[in-house]
């Protein structure tokens, strides 16, 4: 029978907010997972105790910027406007259905004025993954590494072209040490400190935000980028760093520091890493080497001229450091240079009437030069672990770790442009996402706990019971605090 609707917007009804929010949503995850009382202790020192009118509380900003991340909403006008409606959200944030939510303009101001200079968002991050360790969610003893491009906010058509100092490396200390050695045990001087100018490039610098930088990488975009350079737990896939760069810095350049900070600040004892081949650089097999961690790193196909000889048919020989050329003639030590690579030469007299010459070398002088890096046993150690099963295993979990915390970051979490312009912006933007997908992560692993199933069902018998007893309503109601209070 057909029946007409009737309209009850206007019918008064008895309810709390509590019993309009689904008992399986994620907000109640995230609250029975998560205690985010920890943020107003950090941010303490950045309000004034005794002036001025009083302040918002910053769990309830917070707490916004987290629900924005968690559920994809990239304007914060529009994550307001969103707070407004769902009563879910409301709940989450202890807000009523009459209270005023906080304008958008009190985050923008907030972030500009009280945070911009601060290391609240590191702190806040740090705190969560301390809370995943507590939980026995992150073990440390694994990490996998990758870096994924966000679009930069900013015209790809509007640049100018200027000349800038390359990246440097953080291991060039240690690089010129080994240098030195190296040409000493080969009979040579050690190097003379170079009194030139750093190296520069030209580049293309965006008008829009000069911080960002121009991307040019195979089977990547092409424009101005910045690079979110994350690392991920081999248990759960709980994010344990995440560190921003231009599109400008190659890969490998921030690893090893990051790598360290992780070892320092969660006192991680890490056994082995996961990395693509954009890694693998004998410098970081080195430093992996140096801090006993097993490394598998991807294979990166060697840059090579089509129709000559592969440099692998030319075979070292470590006793008597030298090559030998697949006609048998031998290329010798002539030098160490600055970058940390030794010269082996062949002898022109014996390779001008050689019938391989055409397909060895292009020289003038009919010369053979090959290079090998003072670090590449390091390296060649290194590149075996990947064809062991170990290897095999390790790197076989990138896909299901790092790669797929990149992937639900884009889809699910608005990861694939820059909300806001300039390298500490964007940083904020990277670590506020990674700390709501950990926060997601624990509050979904938690609530497959049978034992919190039972916690949950003791909170939801006590709440009736509350009705009798006077309880302040400015959190809400736990089930240690109605314990007590029975």
């Amino acid at each position: 029978m057909l029946k007409q609707d009737v309209g009850r917007t206007e019918e008064l009804e008895f309810v709390t907010i509590d019993q309009l929010v689904p008992e399986d949503h994620l907000v109640r995850k995230v609250a029975r997972a998560v205690d985010f009382s920890f943020i107003r202790e950090k941010v303490a020192h950045l309000y004034c105790a005794d002036n001025g009118r009083p302040a918002i509380d910053p769990v309830v900003l917070f707490k916004m910027l987290f629900l924005g991340y968690l559920f994809g909403i990239r304007s914060e006008r529009q994550l307001v406007r969103e707070i407004e409606v769902n009563v879910a959200y409301r709940w989450f944030l202890g807000l009523s259905l009459k209270d005023k939510v906080p304008d958008a303009s009190t985050l923008s101001q907030n972030r500009r004025r009280r945070f911009r200079e601060s290391t609240i968002y590191q702190e806040i991050f740090d705190e969560i993954v301390l809370v995943a360790m507590k939980r026995h969610l992150v073990d440390g003893k694994t990490l996998y590494t990758d870096s994924t491009h966000l679009k930069a906010n900013a015209n790809k058509q509007k640049f100018k072209r200027e000349t800038v100092v390359k990246s440097s490396r953080d291991y060039l200390e240690a690089l010129e040490l080994a240098i030195d050695e190296d040409r000493l045990e080969h009979g040579k001087t050690p190097m003379k400190p170079k009194v030139c100018e750093p190296p520069v490039k030209e580049t293309k610098i965006s008008t829009t935000d000069p911080e960002s930088g121009y991307m040019v990488r195979d089977g990547k975009p092409k424009g101005f980028f910045y690079l979110d350079h994350r690392t991920v737990d081999g248990l759960h896939s709980i994010i344990t760093d995440t560190f921003v760069t231009s599109a400008a810095v190659h890969d490998s350049i921030p690893y090893l520091s990051r790598l360290d900070r992780q070892r320092a600040q969660f006192g991680f004892e890490v056994e082995a890493v996961g990395l693509d081949a954009g890694y693998n650089t004998a410098a970081i097999c080195k430093g992996l080497e140096q801090r006993g961690v097993y490394g598998v790193i991807g294979y990166s196909r060697p840059v090579h001229r089509q129709g000559y000889l592969l440099k692998r048919d030319y075979r070292y020989h470590k006793l008597r450091d030298h090559y030998v050329c697949p006609a048998g003639e031998t290329l010798t030590y002539v030098t160490t240079d600055r970058l940390g690579y030794r010269l082996y030469q062949s002898n022109p007299e014996k390779c001008k009437d050689c019938l391989l010459l055409d397909l060895c070398t292009q020289s003038a002088t009919q010369t053979k030069i090959i290079t090998r890096h003072v670090w590449q046993r390091s390296k060649e150690r290194i590149g075996k672990h990947r064809l062991m099963e170990k290897g095999r295993q390790i790197y076989a979990k990138r896909k299901e770790t790092v790669e797929r915390s990149f992937a639900d970051a884009k889809q699910l979490h608005g990861h694939r442009y820059a909300k806001m312009r300039g390298l500490l912006r964007v940083a904020e933007q990277c670590l506020l996402c990674a700390a709501a997908q950990n926060i997601k992560k624990i509050a979904l692993i938690a609530a497959k706990n049978p034992l919190k199933i039972v916690q949950n069902l003791l909170e939801k018998l006590l709440l009736r019971l509350a009705l009798l007893i006077p309880i302040p309503r400015t959190a809400p109601l736990k089930l240690e605090t109605l314990i007590s209070l029975r």
